[in-house]
């Protein structure tokens, strides 16, 4: 991948019903060359699905991330036991058998259970725990109706599908269907994003993580590195009970890359400390949100 496909992946990541012009305007190619990346993402495996699910402001439900190392080899044994949790919604390996999971929960009285099950089924003895922070506030999120959800479910594994064929697998009007889908979007309802594989490049995927200063703005930092270090910094996660921590996936072609990156985020004045971990596989399941959408969403004529 370059710094195209990267760029293309976030927005897509962020919005994956996001039309080719839209695309094409952002990044400052045709249609046809914006077209011919994402259909090469997919046919080599790095974009898996394009996918639609109620968002967690409309559930009021809570991500979580855990990890710390394991105190065994890691081994496709452990994904298979971490996924038998319908919270589970990604495991990733990096080096150092160090081992990271992320989860969807219900509410905040899932926790403890949840972190219990992850030391004993990744054998992970004393693991960081961070509440990821809400891009929506859940007093915000609106109320589902049956048709919303079975939108949502329409588009769950499909969520670039056209408007036209989306109400006439519904049986209603192109304006109701495109009135619903436009309302849950704006108000944070449904999340549009993708499953994305990075490991099926030969690119370098990094988890960086960022200590910073007690006097640092945790928004100013995210910002900053988010401006300064450009498609690079893929993604960043705060957390609400990890005030000083972020968690930045970073995206290098090269280790050479990776190392310099390394030497100019020792020279932020707002980073006290990093550790940085290399990935090598991940794996993304399907959760309990899912089957919430499969039930409420069955579509009856």
């Amino acid at each position: 991948m370059d710094k195209t496909d990267i760029i293309l992946s976030q927005l897509l990541m962020m919005n994956s019903r996001f039309s080719y012009r839209d695309l094409s305007d952002r990044v400052g190619l045709s249609v046809n060359a914006v077209h011919k990346r994402v259909r090469d993402l997919k046919d080599l495996g790095i974009i898996r699905a394009f996918t639609a699910n109620v968002s967690l402001a409309a559930l009021k439900a809570i991500g979580v991330f855990i990890f710390g190392s394991s105190g065994v080899d890691v081994t496709r044994e452990v994904h298979d036991r971490l996924r038998n949790n319908d919270s589970t919604f990604w495991v990733a390996f990096a080096g150092g058998s160090y081992v990271y999971v992320g989860a969807y929960l219900q509410d905040v009285s899932q926790l403890e259970p949840y972190v219990a099950f992850v030391k004993k089924e990744a054998y992970v003895g004393d693991p960081v725990v961070g509440i990821a922070n809400s891009p929506f506030t859940f007093s915000k999120a609106g109320r589902l109706s049956t048709l919303d959800y079975q939108i949502i479910n329409a588009l769950r594994r499909d969520s670039r599908k056209p408007i036209l064929d989306l109400a006439e697998q519904l049986g209603v009007s192109v304006k109701t269907a495109r009135r619903r889908l436009t309302r849950m979007i704006q108000e944070g309802l449904i999340e549009l994003s993708l499953e994305w594989y990075p490991d099926a490049s030969n690119d370098v995927m990094t988890i960086f993580h960022v200590q910073l200063r007690s006097s640092a703005d945790k928004a100013d930092v995210q910002a900053l590195l988010t401006h300064k270090y450009g498609p690079s910094f893929f993604n960043i996660v705060s957390f609400s009970n990890l005030p000083n921590l972020l968690l930045c996936w970073v995206w290098t072609n090269t280790m050479k890359e990776l190392r310099d990156v390394m030497e100019r985020l020792q020279k932020e004045e707002a980073v006290e400390s990093f550790v940085p971990n290399v990935l090598y596989t991940g794996y993304i399941f399907e959760t309990w949100r899912d089957r919430l959408v499969m039930e409420k969403g069955v579509f009856r004529k």
